[in-house]
């Protein structure tokens, strides 16, 4: 059926053609033929594909003027749709929900175009977007009633371990990790101790000589001291399965962010469709791209946990006023929608997603 419909709308706009070019030809006019298709063309353009009547070949200034036109017109647009993309929040949605889209770069593109800038100029500049540094803590041993064995130390308390941690000599260590955002590669080392770096190869040794319950138990295991020895020598290392993985989740992410705004809008979704979600979903992730591409440069002159807060400030509050914008609800729905929004994503989407990609980039060194 909607097959036969566009064969009639095609044929009747054929024909109306058609019937125009008559009248003229009675009225002693002589409409040319498209060059492309070969219909009738009447006015600049061809009604039946778009084809400019005038190709210019006469005039190397015409082709000039084209050239230049098209170039000018194709900066206004991208320079149209960073300002509002930076400073409109919610205006590049809006104006695809209102029928006016080719007054800004597609949403897609915009989200694609951002994010290949946001991992090029990291890479350029060799910011990692996360680092590692382990740190070795001086610990004891303590032995409860049950026959329990801890380590214990003053900032962390008890931590059960192994029973080939027990029998180890030499002082003992706890291994941690601190975590660096958006700093510099090379910025960030561990500096292991003698003692300590002697005791992790030798923890290592007595665990691979541990008899293990399962093959899977054994691969955990090698997977860890591996990850823990890479992460000495290297603690950016992280940051090359870092880059592999964000692009595939937030593809993931995009559209269930799109679903949980179609949810707290459900009473209107005669007028904003899913598709008008996923608009908004992707300009709001290409603005965070520029944010944290921001906050890289900030990072280096600034202490890490200041950056993160701005971060967090300047997407929440860009995020209430596209929504604002875009959905056009009073400020206490608005507010409250926000709230509710933000929560769920960040608990049920955003922390998951970030600890599995942890996790695997971890276990993949």
């Amino acid at each position: 059926m909607p097959d036969d419909f566009g064969a009639l709308t095609e044929l009747g706009g054929a024909a109306a053609i058609e019937m125009v070019a008559s009248a003229l030809a009675e009225r002693g006019a002589r409409p040319d033929k498209c060059h492309n298709c070969g219909t009738p063309v009447i006015g600049a353009f061809c009604a039946h594909c778009g084809q400019e009547h005038d190709s210019h070949r006469r005039s190397v200034m015409g082709l000039a003027r084209d050239v230049f036109g098209e170039v000018a017109t194709f900066d206004s647009r991208i320079l149209r749709t960073i300002v509002a993309l930076l400073f409109l929040p919610g205006e590049i949605a809006k104006a695809f929900r209102d029928g006016r889209p080719r007054r800004y770069v597609p949403a897609f593109r915009i989200y694609l175009f951002s994010s290949l800038v946001f991992f090029l100029v990291l890479g350029i500049s060799g910011i990692a977007i996360m680092q590692f540094r382990l740190v070795a803590t001086p610990a004891q041993i303590v032995t409860d009633a049950n026959g329990r064995s801890y380590l214990v130390t003053k900032d962390e308390g008890r931590i059960p371990i192994p029973k080939w941690g027990v029998g180890a000599n030499g002082p003992h260590y706890t291994i941690g990790m601190e975590v660096h955002f958006l700093r510099r590669i090379g910025s960030i080392h561990t500096f292991l101790a003698p003692q300590a770096r002697a005791k992790l190869d030798e923890d290592r040794r007595h665990a691979m000589n541990e008899p293990s319950k399962s093959a899977w138990e054994t691969w955990l295991r090698r997977r860890l001291f591996a990850m823990t020895e890479t992460l000495a020598n290297d603690p950016a290392a992280i940051n090359r399965p870092l880059t592999e993985w964000i692009p595939r989740v937030l593809f993931v992410l995009l559209p269930l962010f799109a679903l949980l705004l179609a949810a707290f809008y459900w009473r209107q979704r005669k007028s904003y469709y899913f598709v008008d979600h996923l608009i908004f979903s992707l300009n709001l992730h290409s603005f965070l791209f520029v944010v944290i591409l921001v906050a890289g440069a900030f990072a280096q002159i600034v202490p890490g946990e200041d950056v993160a807060w701005g971060v967090l400030a300047v997407t929440g509050l860009y995020f209430l006023i596209a929504l604002k914008r875009f959905y056009a609800q009073n400020w206490l729905w608005t507010a409250t929608k926000f709230v509710c929004v933000s929560f769920l994503y960040t608990t049920l989407f955003v922390l998951p997603a970030l600890a599995a990609i942890i996790v695997v980039s971890l276990l993949d060194l």
